[in-house]
């Protein structure tokens, strides 16, 4: 569906940052800025599916070329 388009050490970055983010949602309940902890979703998503919209529109392809 998607073109695959975040490679292999983009990937991983993504996915921990994104964890990282919603972990501090869960861990931290009283912080006036706990909604903006949310945004964590978008890397984790990006870094799961392996694409990524924003380097699709300005043309960035981190995935390594395949032979």
């Amino acid at each position: 569906m998607f073109k695959t388009n975040v490679g292999g050490i983009d990937r991983v970055l993504r996915i921990v940052v994104g964890l990282a983010l919603l972990a501090a949602f869960f861990l931290l309940p009283e912080a006036g800025y706990r909604m903006f902890l949310l945004i964590g979703i978008v890397p984790l998503l990006t870094g799961l599916f392996s694409t990524c919209p924003l380097y699709s529109i300005l043309g960035i392809n981190t995935c390594p070329a395949k032979s």
